[in-house]
């Protein structure tokens, strides 16, 4: 090979490599949510721009479990606000809960949210959280799907009190 062959092969190669890392990945594009978790009232009448603010400033990483009922029946509520990058364009999402206490994920629940309109962005979602399913004191990660693909997650803790046990056991002549 000459030098303007060699010269013009490395020209058009390094030009194809340029080309190769500026052209837009499809992972460029690929679908994306954030999630929050709050436990504040949302007010009425909000944009989309300042909901997703309020989220943002509101966020709840630790849940609180409600107080009103007995340790055994209580629940952890929340509102979830889901926003993504693009519209969804299908016609529901998926929310995965996983516990994550103890290292690797463990299913605890599932949601589908259905969508109203395509070109939505933003959902509000109501979230209980019950027991005994989900235990207080605990690691948690909300996975959002959509079409089975994970676009986006959100670590949390649920915080509640244990259910207290005495210890006792008594053995009566009647209980045979």
């Amino acid at each position: 090979m000459t030098r303007t062959n060699l010269a013009s092969a490395l020209t058009a190669s390094a030009a194809a490599a340029l080309m190769i890392a500026l052209a837009p990945t499809a992972e460029a594009g690929a679908l994306k949510a954030q999630i929050y978790f709050v436990q504040a009232a949302i007010p009425k009448q909000l944009t989309e721009k300042s909901l997703i603010a309020f989220g943002r400033r509101n966020a709840a990483r630790l849940l609180r479990e409600t107080n009103d009922a007995e340790v055994k029946t209580r629940k952890w509520k929340a509102e979830m606000i889901v926003t993504f990058n693009k519209p969804v364009d299908d016609m529901e999402f998926q929310m995965l809960f996983y516990d994550i206490h103890e290292g690797p994920r463990r299913f605890l629940n599932d949601m589908a949210m259905m969508v109203n309109d395509r070109s939505q962005k933003t959902f509000v979602q109501k979230v209980t959280l019950p027991r005994p399913q989900f235990k207080p004191n605990r690691q948690m990660e909300l996975v959002v799907t959509v079409r089975r693909e994970e676009v986006g997650r959100v670590k949390f803790a649920v915080v509640g009190q244990e259910i207290q046990r005495s210890g006792e056991v008594s053995f009566s002549d009647t209980e045979r």
